[in-house]
């Protein structure tokens, strides 16, 4: 059994109690022992795209570790906490509260590569320790600031800075509506002043919405947290591939697999595909070097006459190399 539940990680449920739960699925469902592994943690209070990989796919957990991802989050104004989110305890506060107009202005400053510190309640290392761990201990954590990718950053759909519509209800083609898209006055509109806004941020591994929720109301002269968090993408998987935990619940209860698994290859969809010649698609699977290929150096994910997954692999020079080989015996 080797594919991918994409699962909607619903609010207050851990990464890991994810994979427990589709472990318990597959076990009740009389389906035995499953390799599983997440691609990517998603904190409990985030909700959206969590990769659940099966079999040989958690040989590629590592990739949609280090894949783009894309999130749709909430920033409430004048109250900063430690966590820097709704879980936390108010650690500042700020009367000021920016206009639509303000802050579509200010979003070009955090898009493209930046800079951002980690929240201090991150699982990064501090000196062995999870600094979650030393900031629940009260101690101060300081952390270096990395460099991230911010590939876009957009105001979602007006209506929602008003609290008409839930973030729930809002659709992957709702994103990207801009200030002249606001109906009606749209000068009056860009002049109220906002208690939130929500955003959508297209983003390199590695970055914080946390943080960037912060720095962009540090940048509008006062402080925030963020209230609402949903990824909608991760790496090659989105948001209408997603399953409910009552989808995988029919796992339990005796439906097919396939209802809910999505192929192996699915999870190497952005990566270009390489065939290879039957005698040099056995060469790969001794681990040995296939060398006088014509293709551009880079990764690929090679497959032989059969079309079947053979490994991850690395072109240079025009000779491929195994990263990962696969098994499927």
């Amino acid at each position: 059994m080797h594919g991918w539940i994409i699962l909607d990680k619903p609010y207050g449920m851990g990464s890991t109690d994810a994979v427990s739960a589709v472990k318990r699925a597959f076990r009740q469902g009389g389906f035995g022992k499953v390799k599983v592994g997440h691609g990517g943690t998603l904190d409990p209070l985030a909700t959206g795209v969590l990769p659940i990989a099966l079999g040989e796919a958690t040989k590629l957990t590592g990739q949609m570790l280090n894949g783009d991802k894309t999130y749709d989050f909430t920033i409430r104004f004048g109250v900063e906490t430690d966590t820097l989110d709704v879980e936390g305890k108010p650690v500042a506060t700020n009367d000021v509260r920016p206009t639509l107009t303000e802050v579509e202005a200010v979003l070009a400053r955090f898009t493209g590569p930046i800079e951002q510190v980690p929240p201090a309640f991150s699982a990064l290392k501090v000196d062995g320790q999870r600094a979650y761990d030393l900031a629940r201990a009260g101690e101060t954590v300081e952390l270096a600031g990395r460099a991230v990718t911010v590939h876009a950053l957009l105001i979602r759909h007006p209506e929602l800075v008003s609290g008409s519509i839930a973030p729930q209800q809002l659709k992957p083609q709702d994103a990207g509506w801009t200030l002249k898209q606001v109906q009606g006055d749209e000068r009056e509109a860009g002049r109220q002043p906002l208690e939130t806004v929500t955003l959508t941020a297209h983003v390199s591994k590695g970055t914080y919405i946390r943080s960037l929720a912060r720095d962009i109301a540090q940048a509008l002269g006062t402080v925030g947290h963020v209230t609402m968090l949903r990824r909608t993408q991760a790496g090659p998987f989105e948001l209408d591939q997603a399953i409910s935990l009552d989808k995988l619940d029919e796992i339990r209860q005796g439906a097919a697999p396939e209802d809910v698994i999505l192929p192996f290859e699915a999870g190497l969809a952005d990566i270009p595909a390489l065939d290879l010649t039957p005698d040099q698609a056995r060469r790969l699977r001794m681990g040995q070097v296939v060398t006088g290929i014509a293709a551009h150096d880079g990764r690929y994910w090679a497959r032989g006459s059969d079309d079947a997954p053979l490994a991850l692999v690395s072109l240079s020079d025009h000779e491929v190399r195994v990263v990962r080989g696969f098994n499927f015996g």
